[in-house]
């Protein structure tokens, strides 16, 4: 039976990249969305016509709700979980820290961090072996940022990704004697809509000049580490944060 992988924030940039090396790879895909139906049924769409077998599932991971509909639509469809990447995230408003905006504050947390947690939780109920689970692998997306600090434009998205890491050094040991390896990969300079979204789309070209391989990457770029960590190659590291950043 091909192993059934949910990846979070899959309807675009390194989610819909992951999902359908996922495809390729041979795992039945859950590509979850929030917004964006029709990009996520394109994904959809292109693992299908690779050969592979998806669903678009819509959940907002910042909602506790949807989450559990999430992966209560994925046992029904699929009676199984392999794996989780929780890539759904988002980057928040430019600003300085002084200028931060509270309703900001809140949604980055509420979707990076408790979104990751909650997501993390539900496959961890499903995958350990102390629970009747097969075992599993999850791939948490964290950022450089939760290192570089992103002074002056992104302290509290670093700060949500610094949680990511915290969490993925924790839950790795917490369940590494259940059949469960938790690893995370931190993306530098990535060529994503999420730039626009932040209100600075300029922000690749500015950065670029500080990367010493001298160019931003691909979300393809991110989604083979992803692969690497989900698979048998990967199998005695749990608790790894994989740099993917060009070398910044």
């Amino acid at each position: 039976m091909e192993k059934v992988l949910i990846v979070t924030g899959a309807s675009r940039g390194i989610g819909a990249a992951t999902a359908r090396a996922a495809g390729r790879a041979g795992y039945s895909v859950v590509v979850n969305y929030t917004a964006q139906r029709a990009a996520a049924e394109s994904v959809v769409r292109d693992i299908e016509a690779a050969g592979g077998s998806a669903v678009a599932i819509h959940a907002d991971v910042s909602q506790e709700a949807d989450v559990l509909r999430l992966f209560a639509e994925t046992d029904d469809l699929f009676g199984r979980l392999d794996g989780l990447v929780n890539n759904a995230g988002v980057v928040g408003r430019s600003s300085r820290f002084t200028e931060l905006d509270t309703g900001d504050l809140h949604r980055v947390f509420a979707i990076n961090v408790f979104g990751s947690f909650l997501a993390a939780r539900e496959a961890v109920k499903r995958m350990s072996t102390s629970r009747g689970g097969r075992g599993g692998a999850i791939v948490n997306l964290s950022s450089g940022a939760a290192t570089l600090g992103s002074p002056g434009e992104f302290v509290h998205y670093a700060a949500s990704k610094g949680a990511i890491n915290t969490m993925t050094i924790g839950l790795a040991k917490e369940v590494a004697r259940e059949g469960i390896r938790v690893n995370a990969v931190e993306p530098g300079m990535i060529e994503t809509d999420m730039q626009a979204a932040s209100g600075d789309p300029g922000r690749v070209a500015r950065i670029v000049p500080t990367v010493p391989m001298a160019r931003a990457g691909s979300p393809e770029e991110v989604a083979g580490p992803i692969l690497f960590l989900l698979s048998e190659a990967a199998s005695y590291m749990t608790g790894a944060i994989l740099r993917v950043s060009g070398g910044r």
